[in-house]
């Protein structure tokens, strides 16, 4: 759940399925409902602090009753979010709606809720559209923790994700890699959205490492990858759009906005491709098993799973599915994203371009194409992928926590059911911690040795504790592999007239304002090296 400034405007615009009459009617029923309820609860509070020494909630803006602080957040919250936390500290707490939200902005408050505290906060809270999105919240994701969490977990961490099965589809990934650089070839001289093309790129990759089926490039290939970016692009998007029904759960069933009917329809466009790729593959096992180790993928896997699985914690259909959507969607928008940032950060100075260029020649040369065994030989693109998100982490709110109990964080009370928002975003842009936080600056990553795993409340762009990303691993390697690639087949230069911004956009995924389009000129000799 995010918002924004659009908020009264998106519940009283003409398109907007509530008329202006009936959103009268209904902020005035909230309002005496919500009055009565802030009057009481406010007071009960009161009389419990008083009696037993609890301990305050954190500081915070004054909200107004029923709406809280609902209209004064703004559209990029998590630089809001952490202005905020310059006038209230590095915990504060905001009221949005009959929700209460707590924000996290320093290493040790976090250190607090991700690893101190981590099973009490290990839940999630989910909201209407992360509900719709995912078979009712059935997914690593949103699921709430427990042994159905911890199955999922077991089942990405330690079978779908696992090292040696990420070794397993080198090939595949070389495969889609190696088609890119030779569609880049046959643009040269024109004009490339960048991140377009890694979302392609990496929904080929992970398709195919899912079910065996490929979106192929040229006109078929842009055809279904713009009808899957439509769809995980627009359930990005009500992801984080402001809902009536997650401030106001009791209104949920009537789905004001029509948020959740939308992302139902959305979520239905990929249960149908689900559905045929599982009966296809159901029918391929029935009529002879696996025609060879190429249909080999993680369908094949999560079936037989199902049927072999802990009768305790079942695997079930709804459960594979739901772990297939985390794939897709989380796969792609994410570390599409993450390339174009980095794109992006080292066509921005030439030094650093510099410096990449000559670590990829010394490595790979001119008479070779990147391989995956080169990644780690590649020191000084690792610093640059890391340096990329920690200026630009791909969450940067990560995924709201929830605690399963009332509890105390810094000194103040931390109440039940409450939205814990971890603003690593901010975190890994605190002078305290960085010196020159705002500059792209490779070099501080060979300076310290830091990593991925969360354990460093200073940089955890992927989270951290129970609830740090699955899917880290095969992150990295697509990105790695793939940004290498880039910057060792073509030069890249913006077209004419054209300046480059790094302006963020946020979401729930953090995005380029404006879209990094560039234009390729191929760097190696040999034609048939783009083959």
């Amino acid at each position: 759940m995010t918002l924004n400034s659009d908020f009264l405007q998106s519940l009283s615009s003409g398109n907007d399925p509530v008329s202006r009459s009936l959103l009268l009617t209904l902020l005035l029923v909230i309002f005496t409902l919500s009055w009565y309820a802030w009057v009481t609860i406010h007071s009960s509070k009161s009389n419990k602090t008083t009696t037993t020494n609890t301990p305050p909630p954190p500081p915070g803006p004054r909200g107004i009753p029923l709406i809280g602080n609902l209209l004064s957040l703004e559209p990029e919250l998590h630089s809001y979010f952490a202005g905020l936390a310059h006038i209230y500290g590095p915990i504060f707490k905001l009221r949005l709606g009959n929700k209460v939200g707590i924000v996290v902005s320093s290493p040790s408050m976090a250190r607090q809720v991700l690893k101190d505290q981590d099973v009490t906060f290990a839940n999630r809270d989910i909201t209407e559209a992360g509900r719709a999105a995912t078979y009712g919240g059935s997914d690593i994701a949103w699921c709430s923790y427990g042994p159905e969490w911890r199955m999922l977990r077991k089942v990405c961490a330690l079978k779908l994700l696992s090292n040696i099965t990420l070794d397993s589809f080198y090939m595949l990934r070389r495969k889609h890699v190696r088609e890119t650089a030779g569609y880049l070839y046959s643009r040269v001289g024109s004009p490339v959205n960048i991140e377009e093309q890694m979302f392609l790129t990496m929904l080929n990759l992970i398709t195919n490492m899912l079910w065996g089926g490929t979106v192929k490039e040229g006109e078929e290939g842009a055809r279904l990858g713009a009808d899957f970016r439509e769809v995980v692009l627009g359930m990005t998007e009500l992801l984080g759009k402001p809902n009536i029904s997650d401030f106001y759960p009791g209104l949920a069933r009537f789905d004001l906005q029509g948020i959740r009917n939308k992302m139902d329809g959305l979520a239905r466009r990929f249960d149908r491709i689900f559905d045929v790729m599982i009966d296809q593959r159901l029918k391929i096992d029935k009529e002879g098993g696996s025609r060879g180790s190429d249909s080999k993928d993680f369908l094949q896997f999560l079936l037989k799973l199902k049927d072999e699985g802990d009768s305790n914690t079942p695997l079930t259909m709804i459960h594979l599915k739901a772990l297939l959507m985390d794939m897709v969607v989380g796969g792609t928008d994410t570390s599409s994203h993450t390339i174009e940032f980095a794109m992006a950060e080292i066509m921005n100075i030439p030094e650093v371009m510099r410096k990449t260029l000559q670590e990829l020649e010394v490595v790979v040369g001119k008479d070779n194409i990147v391989e995956e065994s080169h990644i780690h030989k590649l020191p000084y693109l690792y610093a640059v992928m890391k340096e990329t998100l920690r200026l630009h982490p791909a969450l940067p709110l990560l995924v709201p926590h929830c605690p399963s109990e009332t509890c105390t964080v810094g000194g103040y009370t931390i109440p039940k059911g409450s939205r814990i928002f971890v603003n690593v975003w901010a975190i890994q842009r605190d002078p305290s911690i960085w010196e020159n936080p705002l500059n792209f600056d490779p070099e501080r990553f060979l300076k310290s040795k830091w990593d991925y795993s969360g354990s460093d409340f200073n940089y955890f762009p992927f989270g951290s504790g129970r609830r740090i990303c699955a899917g880290t691993a095969m992150a990295e390697r697509m990105v790695m592999y793939s940004l290498a690639t880039l910057l060792h087949s073509f030069d890249w230069k913006l077209p004419q007239g054209e300046k480059l911004d790094l302006i963020e956009k946020f979401g729930i995924v953090l995005k380029k304002k404006t879209p990094l389009v560039a234009i390729p000129t191929p760097r190696l000799a040999d034609p048939s090296m783009y083959e």
